[in-house]
């Protein structure tokens, strides 16, 4: 059954002066997102595919992740609902075995609760949800995931 991996941009700049989606890391976000992509690559979690938000922010932290995959960027992932993000993975391609969305709070964390029914109580900048589905990409409804692992930054 297929793999969905629910990350949060890595940590950006404050937004003084700057449109919010023209927010870029900071020093510690670039260091963040280059751990997390050693991360999945050291627990053979490296997506087919990632979904990914047109943010600064998230792009910048798909590139910090140095991953080689098939990436689709989405302008409404910074929408920032969940129900839009449970639309874009129920497209997803059946030859697709692991989805990885790149996006924002509070949709992701709700996304990972809704889910699982077991998201962590905070979802820091670059945190990261491993979602077991039971049923094809098309079929992915609330309660249908079971949450494997979490990460972030800090531990």
């Amino acid at each position: 059954m297929p793999t969905l991996i629910v990350l949060r941009h890595a940590k950006a700049v404050a937004g003084l002066g700057l449109a919010d989606i023209d927010r870029p890391l900071n020093d510690r976000g670039r260091r963040d997102a280059a751990a997390t992509g050693e991360w999945l690559r050291e627990n053979d979690l490296v997506p087919d595919r990632v979904l990914c938000s047109t943010a600064v922010r998230t792009r910048e932290t798909l590139e910090g992740l140095a991953l080689q995959s098939e990436v689709s960027f989405e302008s409404q992932i910074y929408d920032n609902e969940p129900e839009t993000l449970l639309s874009l993975v129920r497209e997803t391609d059946d030859g697709v075995r692991t989805l990885l969305l790149i996006g924002h709070n509070p949709s992701v964390h709700q996304l990972v609760h809704d889910l699982t029914g077991d998201a962590p109580d905070a979802f820091p900048t670059c945190a990261l949800a491993v979602i077991e589905l039971t049923a094809p990409w098309a079929e992915t409804r609330p309660g249908a995931g079971t949450l494997s692992l979490t990460r972030t930054p800090k531990g």
